[in-house]
């Protein structure tokens, strides 16, 4: 039977016995598929698989099996490959068949030519996506080396030479040392970015820690063979990371763009595939591109081919062996959660003992997130409870057009020019897989690129800020908001904002058409006043205490949390939001006649708009508790909550005389 070392270090040589027993048979495809599905089910098997997401490209090894945890951030046109090709011996006539299939580059034998005239040739189709990192994944969310790979890295540090000199300096950091520098900014060097790793401007760095882990050294990479400098299309400004070519051979058509994955491919990284971005040739990697096949293909633009094309140690290719959609990216909870997902899913009963446990001991974590909560909030216990309940809140269907169970937050109130709404931003950021922070300033509205768009010269989709995966917390600060002037970009990028909010979708720029991309987006608005944008509660905040230290304060709050309690509050957040919820006809009845009565009290006040969210209310406090069906007891606070948030309101009215 072959051992690790050659279906993780030369997968190639399992794709070739199985292709040499079954060959002419068409089965061997499916064959190469269930033996490495066969292969990650054992011990656990996926943590030895080494991570594009956690070492650099330059550090693995060519041709050998990876895994990359990512975002589809464009779709290529499919493109045409030998998936079995003829080689010929033209001293000896000697034949052989050799798969083309998981290769960039046709192989040949010595004394060897293909035939490219041969009947026993098949051509195969594949589609090629780019892949990014997921925009604005929090540090503690990027996976830890399990010890199985460190042991993988010592015995492959033998035979792999890195290209450049890199230091695995986290392989040796524990993970309670992670979680320590993640709580203790002072002890990391400058690391703010404008996304998710602090909320500071919109132009920003990396983090160190997630540095050591690329080859890349900025969102625009120069190559020698590249002018100008190479785009990697990053959503988010300042990200970094790899970006992927990956090559998909099955069921593409069940993905789509902004479709989080978990691919495990053979990883090409052939110089050869290079050429394209020489100007002196228009030759490209044969036999897999359609071009090899047709030579008009050699007319695409420079710009389509540098793009489609870039050099493979800036962008590797992954050819995808196994491919799955993540319904989460938090890797404290198990990968399938989901009823139908758990039938296919090799740890069923783990999973279930491990929902079970932790649904059992809710209660306290939920009371321990709460004052967590209300001490970030200056002592404000019911903007606490709100912020629970948009944190676990999720697009759950659409009927028509409109997204249920969206529920988008205007916490106002905020200090203006105050660091307060920076240290939200780091809290939640601690609490999610990922976030961003947008600073709603007149300059990042004008000048920032919120909305995807094509570019038909490259033949790419360019992305923009909104284009995020699903569940992302984006938090707007609308405290940096100040006089001045939007002109044509920034009003666009205002109105896609609202739309996103309102309708939980963006519209992509196709030039001559728009086109619809449904999102799933969890948007809180920080403000002074009431939010300039839509929102479907607004809660004002009321300090009960007022730190003389601001900056102090929240770092302490975040130094007294133990990283054990962090990871209870990660599982409950992104564990609620994925439970199925109903309402009994008994309740529905119960809520139709309260309903009913509250328009007989107050008719002028009470409004469908009120039915509605304090439903939505009722449904994530229903949820927070770890029930999935409405109880009369959970509608009661729903509307006990709703009646203390207007009057909050209604009181601030009447202090300010303004629009609150």
């Amino acid at each position: 039977m072959p051992c690790v070392a050659d279906w993780l270090n030369n997968p190639f040589s399992i794709v070739q016995g199985i292709f040499a027993q079954n060959v002419p048979n068409s089965d061997w495809e499916k064959k190469v598929t269930e033996y490495f599905k066969e292969k990650l089910k054992e011990n656990n098997a996926t943590n030895w698989v080494p991570s594009l997401n956690d070492v650099p490209v330059h550090y693995l090894k060519p041709n050998s099996l990876v895994k990359f945890r990512c975002m589809v951030q464009d779709m290529f046109d499919p493109e045409f490959y030998m998936g079995v090709y003829e080689t010929v011996d033209p001293n000896t006539n000697a034949r052989v068949l050799h798969f083309g299939k998981y290769r960039d580059v046709a192989e040949c034998g010595p004394q060897q030519e293909i035939d490219l005239n041969s009947s026993q040739t098949v051509t195969s189709e594949r589609q090629t996506f780019y892949c990014v990192p997921v925009p604005g994944e929090s540090a503690w969310s990027v996976v830890v080396l399990k010890p199985q790979f460190y042991a993988y890295i010592s015995a492959s540090q033998a035979r792999v030479s890195p290209s450049t000199s890199y230091t695995p300096s986290r392989h040796k950091r524990s993970y309670e040392e992670d979680e320590d520098m993640d709580l203790h900014p002072s002890k990391q060097k400058e690391q703010h970015i404008g996304n998710s790793r602090s909320g500071g401007d919109i132009h920003g760095c990396v983090e160190p820690k997630r540095l050591e882990t690329e080859a890349s050294a900025g969102h625009h990479l120069i190559s020698p063979n590249c002018s100008p400098p190479l785009d990697l299309n990053f959503p988010l400004p300042g990200e970094k990371g790899p970006a992927c070519l990956v090559k998909v051979y099955e069921s593409w058509d069940s993905f789509k763009v902004n479709d989080v994955l978990e691919v495990y491919g053979i990883l090409s990284v052939d110089p050869v595939l290079s050429i394209v971005n020489s100007e002196e040739s228009c030759a490209v990697p044969f036999p897999t591109d359609s071009s090899a096949l047709d030579p008009m293909e050699c007319m695409d633009t420079a710009e389509e081919q540098r793009v489609h094309s870039p050099p493979a140690s800036l962008v590797p290719r992954i050819h995808v062996i196994l491919a799955q959609k993540l319904q989460h990216i938090n890797p404290l909870l198990p990968a399938c959660l989901n009823e139908e997902e758990s039938k296919t899913c090799e740890y069923l009963n783990l999973t279930s003992l491990f929902v079970s446990n932790f649904m059992s001991e809710l209660s306290p974590v939920r009371a321990e997130l709460l004052g967590f909560l209300t001490h970030a909030l200056l002592g404000d216990s019911l903007a606490a409870e709100y912020l629970i309940l948009h944190l676990i809140s999720t697009v759950y269907a659409r009927r028509d057009v409109l997204p249920l169970g969206k529920f988008t937050v205007n916490l106002s109130g905020c200090p203006r020019n105050s660091v307060f709404t920076e240290h939200i931003y780091r809290i939640i950021q601690q609490l999610v897989p990922a976030s961003y922070r947008l600073q709603m300033t007149i300059e990042n509205m004008n000048h920032s690129r919120f909305i995807p768009h094509k570019d038909y010269t490259a033949n790419r989709l360019v992305s923009g800020v909104l284009q995020l995966a699903s569940n992302t917390s984006l938090v707007v600060d609308e405290t940096q908001l100040e006089q001045g002037q939007l002109d044509t970009t920034g009003v666009h990028n205002v109105t896609a904002l609202g739309n996103l909010i309102t309708w939980q979708k963006v519209d992509y720029d196709f030039s001559y058409h728009q086109m619809e991309f449904p999102c799933n987006i969890n948007v809180l608005i920080t403000s002074e006043g009431r939010s300039l944008l839509p929102s479907d509660c607004q809660v004002h905040l009321q300090p009960q205490i007022i730190p003389p230290n601001m900056e102090e304060y929240m770092n302490s709050l975040l130094t007294a949390v133990l990283p054990s309690v962090l990871n209870k509050f990660r599982i409950y957040l992104s564990l609620l939001r994925l439970l199925d919820y109903s309402i009994s006809d008994e309740v529905t009845k119960a809520v139709e006649e309260d309903f009913v009565e509250m328009r007989k009290n107050d008719p002028e006040s009470v409004t469908a708009d009120d039915l509605h969210r304090t439903l939505l209310v009722a449904r994530f406090l229903s949820l927070s508790a770890g029930q999935t069906t409405l109880s009369r007891e959970r509608w009661l606070r729903a509307k006990q909550l709703e009646a203390l948030r207007k009057a909050r309101l209604q009181q601030q009215k009447c202090v300010n005389g303004n629009e609150l």
